[in-house]
This record gives structure tokens, sequence and C-alpha cells, in this order.
């Protein structure tokens, strides 16, 4: 039997519910590596704290944090950075271990450019992480282990305005270049139309894509104002983001929270997109549901029904014609997650 994903063992995953416990207390998070807490002096003898690191670019920079040294409201400043850089290099032997066991790790320059927009408050306002770096951090949610999920694409959507405190004074690009990315606009086809992607400058293929339910099968351009940003308009994506959960990126930097959406719809959506695009993005979207309907039908009977019923019945027929692709590898190896399955054919 070829299962679709094999169970990680449960010293692994009490590790990983150790690290997902201290990220959910609120574990530090560093846009790059945490680096160390150095003493510096400027050209007129000035001493003060620095934190040195490598950025998401994988440059080493150097940042202010106070002084003069021997201040004593200086050195406390650095002393607190210090145990926070201490806390989350703790971590990353523990994360390491991890990744050569088959969790799923976000590279470098994801995970900066994520927890950048974790540290200005994207996902606690109601910013969602969807795609393949999503489906990677639900693998790890479920405690299961299956073939890696390989991409240079963050998408960042929203189903209604950011929650957030108020209009930020930065835009969603400035979030991005925070990472340490020279991030840049990606223009459109149509010249008229604003960009709603964004990529890092120069021949790299690594970008993010902003984007928002569509009112209907269109792809339309849609201005975000709390964000200062435009983003794409996607038909069904309302769906995907009605049911969200916190859940924790892992990366060999450190972790950090992001919102993502619940399993069964995730799944279900996978299957739903995969009509619509065909080719290889097709079968990866259908790879990917296929787990996820293997893992939740075994594990949370009820759950793949319940996110059927919340399917708009316009497209409830592509969705089944969807999982009649899959019916054979889940029937022959998941036969307990098929059952759930096969009563959305009926």
């Amino acid at each position: 039997m070829s299962s679709l994903y094999t169970t990680q063992t449960p010293p692994l995953a009490a590790l990983y519910g150790t690290l997902d416990g201290q990220v959910r207390a609120g574990a530090p998070v560093f846009a790059g590596t945490a680096g160390s807490v150095v003493k510096r002096s400027n050209a007129q003898g000035f001493r003060f704290h620095a934190r040195r690191y490598y950025d998401g670019d994988g440059k080493q920079r150097e940042v202010y944090v106070a002084g003069p040294v021997g201040n004593a409201e200086a050195d406390a400043a650095a002393e607190r950075l210090r145990e926070w850089v201490a806390e989350v290099k703790a971590m990353t032997a523990d994360l390491r271990l991890l990744g050569r066991e088959g969790f799923q790790l976000a590279d470098s320059r994801s995970y900066a450019t994520l927890a950048s927009l974790h540290l200005h408050g994207l996902f606690w306002a109601g910013a969602v992480l969807v795609g393949s770096h999503a489906f990677g951090v639900l693998l790890n949610q479920l405690g299961i282990r299956a073939a890696a999920y390989a991409t240079e694409d963050i998408d960042i959507a929203r189903r209604e305005a950011l929650a957030l405190p108020s209009v930020t004074e930065r835009s969603f690009l400035d979030m991005l270049r925070e990472s340490g990315i020279p991030f840049v606009e990606v223009p459109q086809l149509d010249a008229r139309q604003p960009a709603t992607s964004f990529k890092q400058r120069g021949r790299s293929r690594f970008h993010v894509d902003l984007l928002v339910p569509s009112a209907d099968n269109s792809f339309p351009v849609v201005v975000v104002p709390e964000l200062q940003a435009h983003a794409t308009g996607l038909p069904y994506l309302a769906y995907l983001l009605g049911a969200t959960q916190f859940a924790t990126l892992l990366s060999r930097e450190g972790a950090c929270p992001v919102r993502v959406p619940q399993p069964p719809r995730f799944a279900l959506h996978k299957l739903l997109v995969s009509q619509l695009r065909g080719g290889a993005k097709g079968e990866k979207d259908s790879f990917q549901a296929a787990v996820l309907l293997a893992v939740v039908g075994e594990t949370q009977s009820g759950a793949i029904d319940a996110a059927f019923g919340e399917l708009p019945r316009s497209v409830r027929t592509s969705v089944r014609k969807a999982l009649r692709l899959v019916e054979q590898q889940l029937a022959d190896d998941h036969p307990r997650a098929w059952e759930e399955c096969a009563e959305l054919l009926r």
C-alpha cells in the first residue's frame, strides 16, 4: 500500500507541540536570523548597543539598539534583546531536527518575508497565508509527513478589510522590504492596471501575490486601502477564507504564527481549482487535496462533509468531478477516508 502520508512519531509530534506552544505564547520573532547583540562606537566615540544579523536577502546587517553603553536604560534594553536572541537560538536545534525528520521548513527568504508581515500584525488583523506554504504549515500541524512542496511564491489573501488599529503609515510593499529583501512591484501586462504582485529585484523568481475574493467569475484588480496596495480578485476565494485558524510556520531561523485556512476547506478548494487550472498546477492541487482529505477523513469524522456543505452550490459538481480523479488512491490506500469522501458523491 502506498500511503499519501505517514504519521510523525510521538516524540517528534511532542517536540513540534512544544515549539508550537512557545510560539503561541509569544516567543520572539525576527525577520531574518536572531543574530547577536554587540557593542559599537561611532566616529565621535559614542558607544552603543547594536544587533548584528543576516536579513532575508542573506546580507549581514547591524541595527542600532540603544545607547550609550553604561546607561541603565540602554543596557537594560540590550539585555532584553539578548534574552530574546537566546530564546530563538535555543529553538533552532529543534527546528533543524524537525526538518531532517520530514517536517516542512520554510526557506530563509520566505520566513523573513512572512515574519515581517507577522511583526506588522497582518495575520492577527485577518490576513491569511494560502497556497503551498499554507499546505506545508498544515502538514506540520496535522503531524504528518508527505511529499515536500517547493515554491518561490507566497500568497497572502484577505477576505475583508484587515482589522488594523488604523491606516498604517507603511504600505504592503514597505512591509515586504523590511524583510531585507529588495522587493519591487511587478508591472501588469496592461500597463494601466496597478501591480498586485511583488518580486525580489533582479532575475529572482521569488515573489508575493496579494489576493482577495472576486464577486463573480472575473479576476478584477481590487484596491486594498489599508495596505496602500492592490490585489487580484479570485473566484471562490471567499470560501477558502471563510474558516481560518492560527498555526506555526517553521524555518531554520525561527518560527512565527500565521493564519491559514482550515484543512477541510483547503482540500475542497484545491479540488475546485484543480478543475480550473489543469496541467502541472492542477496535478499539484489534486495531490495536496488528496493528502489532506486522507488525513482529515481518517482523523476528523464529519469534517469533510461539513466543509462541503458550505461550498457554493454552483461549484459542487466541479468538486465532485475532481474527487473522482483521486478516488482510486483514496479508496485503495485510505479506505476510511474514502468512506467520508464518498458521502459527497451521493
